[in-house]
C-alpha cells in the first residue's frame, strides 16, 4: 500500500471524528432541551429553553450533513453497509429531526395554539436522540457482511443493546441539556435545570458502567483491547479521566456554578467518544470493513478533501462567531425568534 492510499482514508477518519463529535455535543445540548421540555410545562420556561439556542441549533445539524456526506464520498462500502443494516433507525432519526427543526419555526407563528408544535419539539428531540442511540449500538453489536455486502435482516438492530444504547444516549443529551440551561440561563430555570442534570447524570453514569461491562462481555475483540496488558495500564487514563469528569460536574452542580457542570458533561462525551475510537479503532463496521477496505478511490478521496479543507475553517469560523455573538445569559422576554 502507498504513502497516499494508506494516509488519506486517515485523514478521512479524523475528519469523520471531529465532524461526528462537534455534531453529538452541539446538537446534542439542543435536543436536550427538547428531552426536558416535557418536565418544564411553563410556558415562559419553555420559551427561554428554546431561545438559548434559537441562534445556533440549524448551524449545530452542519456537522451531521458533514459526517454523512464524508462517509459516502469517502468510504461508500461503508455508507452503504450501515444504511443497509440500519436503514430504519436512521430514517426515524431523520424524520424526527425535521419535525423537532419545523417546530422551532412554526411553534412562535402558531401561538396561543402551539401544543401540538411543542409536542412536535419534545418528542421529535427524543425519538431523534433514542434513535441516534439505536444507530451507535447497532453499529457496536456488529451488521451481518458476507463477501463485502450487508447480508443481515431489516430488524437485526432491534436487539436488547442497542435499544439500552438508545435510552443512554437520551440519557446523556439530557444531560448536556440540562448543563447547557445551567450556563445560559437564571432563577427559577437555572434551578430547574440544575436540579435535572443531577438526576440525568446519575442516569449517564449507571449507563456508562452498564454499557463498559457490556460490550467486552459480549464482544471478545473489546476485552482483549482494553483488558490485555500492557493495554490496560496505557488506557486506565480514560477511565479515570470519566471519573473525574464526573465529580466535577456533580461538585459544579452542588456549588451552583454556571459553567462546570457543562463543561464536564462535554468532557464525559469526549472521553466516552474516545473510548469508542479506541475500541474499534481501525474498523468502520466492527469486526468487517477497516478504514482501508471501505475506502474509495485515491483520486476521488483527494478530490473532496479539497473542498473539505477550504470549507472547514469557514464552517468553524460562523460556528465561533455565532456563539460569540450570542453569549451571555437569556432572560424572559429576550429572544433571537
Amino acid at each position: 500500500m502507498d504513502n497516499v492510499a494508506y494516509w488519506l482514508p486517515l485523514a478521512w477518519a479524523a475528519i469523520l471524528a471531529v465532524a461526528v463529535t462537534l455534531y453529538v455535543i452541539l446538537d446534542g445540548f439542543d435536543l436536550g432541551l427538547g428531552i426536558l421540555f416535557p418536565f418544564a410545562p411553563q410556558e415562559e420556561r419553555r420559551d427561554v429553553m428554546m431561545n438559548t439556542v434559537a441562534p445556533f441549533w440549524d448551524g449545530n445539524e452542519t456537522w451531521l450533513v458533514l459526517g454523512g456526506g464524508g462517509l459516502f464520498v469517502a468510504f461508500p462500502k461503508a455508507y452503504g453497509i450501515i444504511m443497509s443494516g440500519l436503514y430504519l433507525p436512521v430514517i426515524v432519526m431523520l424524520l424526527a429531526l425535521v419535525f423537532r427543526g419545523v417546530a422551532f419555526e412554526f411553534r412562535w407563528v402558531s401561538k396561543p395554539k402551539h401544543q401540538f408544535w411543542d409536542l412536535a419539539f419534545s418528542w421529535g428531540s427524543i425519538i431523534a436522540a433514542f434513535a441516534q442511540g439505536v444507530v451507535l449500538g447497532g453499529l457496536l453489536q456488529g451488521i451481518t457482511v458476507k463477501e463485502g455486502r450487508f447480508a443481515g435482516g431489516a430488524l437485526d438492530w432491534l436487539t436488547p443493546f442497542p435499544l439500552f444504547c438508545g435510552f443512554a444516549l437520551v440519557a446523556g443529551y439530557a444531560l448536556l441539556g440540562a448543563t447547557w440551561l445551567i450556563y445560559k440561563t437564571d432563577g427559577e430555570l437555572e434551578a430547574f435545570a440544575r436540579d435535572k442534570a443531577k438526576a440525568a447524570l446519575l442516569a449517564v453514569l449507571a449507563a456508562t458502567a452498564v454499557v463498559s461491562l457490556w460490550t467486552p462481555y459480549g464482544l471478545p475483540r473489546i476485552a482483549e483491547r482494553w483488558f490485555s496488558w500492557p493495554n490496560l495500564l496505557l488506557l486506565s487514563p480514560v477511565p479515570l479521566l470519566t471519573a473525574y469528569a464526573a465529580w466535577k460536574c456533580w461538585r459544579g452542580l452542588e456549588l451552583e456554578k454556571p459553567l462546570q457542570p457543562f463543561a464536564s458533561a462535554i468532557a464525559l462525551f469526549l472521553l466516552g467518544l474516545t473510548g469508542l475510537v479506541i475500541s474499534n479503532v481501525p474498523y468502520l463496521v466492527p469486526d468487517t470493513l477497516t478504514v482501508w477496505d471501505a475506502a474509495a478511490a485515491p483520486s476521488s478521496q483527494m478530490f473532496m478533501l479539497v473542498g473539505t479543507l477550504l470549507m472547514l475553517p469557514v464552517i468553524l469560523g460562523y460556528t465561533v462567531f455565532v456563539y460569540w455573538t450570542f453569549r451571555g445569559k437569556v432572560r424572559v422576554g429576550e429572544g433571537y425568534h
